[in-house]
């Protein structure tokens, strides 16, 4: 089938007309599907590894406490060597080392675990020390994030303890954190960006749900740069499992609130924008079988509505792949 410029504009004007519709891919009939799951677990990892200082004055108060401000910030080697080689990996548990203004190290090992039956008190020590070898000056806190949304009937192991009369052989716990403990009404008013990241993460009231997504969203918008909020809106979308009807439920209710107006249109805007690169790459997959990767990171680098219409009616009418690589170029 051979599309004229005229279809092809008319096509763009209704595809960027959806508006926010989120993150998602295009199925075979043409609807639109939920956006594809990937580890929550992760995804919080890289929320320590933009805001550590925030995660640790949230957490770990005591520390900033004791010994002053953080001064430094650093990520060392991110999994403990093997034991064997056929041991499993512990890429989800992340150390940070942070120097603080009294030349305290304090060497945190952060895990985090959505599903606990699958968490081992031991894996953690065993973890504690091969760093604290690693790291002889700095004190070694290891701690432990449970991200899942339920209410536990048994709870983890906390702490080992073997001891014989007034003799202590071996006493070790670490930092627990349950978010599904946290009450997110309690945090509305938190200036810490990671709080309002995870705050659907937390405890609320189901009547309150739309309420908690919004207070999310807007504390990501205030107090983080562009680019951040790019990275982790979508984010708490996908984790907070946001339904189509809430987003259009939460656009309203922003677009009513004064202090929201802003974000409102951001979103809005930031919508069309994605409606109008998932068309750019779908026409292109489909004319052209595949996509280099190169191709799909300038479409997806595009902020630009305008030159993203230009780049879907030159992926419509392009003979090759090529010459669309080339028109874009130029």
């Amino acid at each position: 089938m051979v599309l004229s410029a005229s279809a092809v504009e008319a096509g763009v004007v209704a595809c960027v007309a959806e508006g926010w519709k989120g993150s998602a891919v295009m199925g075979d009939d043409g609807d639109r599907l939920r956006p594809m799951r990937e580890n929550h677990d992760q995804n919080l990892k890289n929320a320590f590894l933009d805001f550590p200082k925030e995660a640790l004055e949230w957490l770990f108060p005591e520390a900033v406490d004791a010994f002053g401000k953080i001064r430094r910030v650093e990520f060392p080697r991110q999994e403990p060597k093997k034991r064997r080689l056929s041991d499993r990996g512990l890429s989800l548990d992340m150390p940070i080392l942070f120097e603080f203004e009294r030349k305290q190290l304090l060497l945190w090992l952060v895990e985090f675990q959505e599903d606990k039956a699958k968490f081992s008190i031991y894996k953690v020590l065993m973890y504690a020390t091969e760093m604290a070898e690693a790291h002889p000056g700095a004190l070694v806190v290891p701690a432990v994030l449970f991200t899942d949304r339920t209410r536990w009937r048994k709870d983890v192991k906390r702490e080992i303890d073997f001891r014989l009369g007034r003799r202590v052989f071996l006493h070790f716990e670490y930092l627990f954190v349950k978010l599904f403990d946290y009450d997110a009404r309690d945090y509305f008013h938190s200036k810490n960006p990671l709080v309002k990241i995870l705050l659907p993460k937390m405890w609320y009231p189901a009547e309150m749900r739309v309420e908690v997504i919004m207070r999310a969203y807007q504390g990501l918008f205030e107090l983080t740069s562009a680019a951040l909020f790019e990275k982790y809106v979508d984010f708490i979308d996908v984790y907070a499992d946001v339904r189509q009807e809430e987003r259009d439920d939460i656009l309203r209710a922003l677009e009513e609130r004064k202090e929201t107006v802003m974000l409102a249109e951001y979103i809005k805007d930031k919508g069309r924008i994605e409606v109008a690169r998932e068309n750019v790459l779908e026409v292109l997959n489909t004319k052209f079988s595949s996509v280099p990767i190169e191709v799909s990171e300038s479409v997806n680098g595009t902020t630009d509505l305008v030159e993203l219409k230009k780049m879907l009616k030159q992926g419509v009418l392009a003979n090759s792949l090529s010459d669309f690589i080339k028109i874009v170029k130029n």
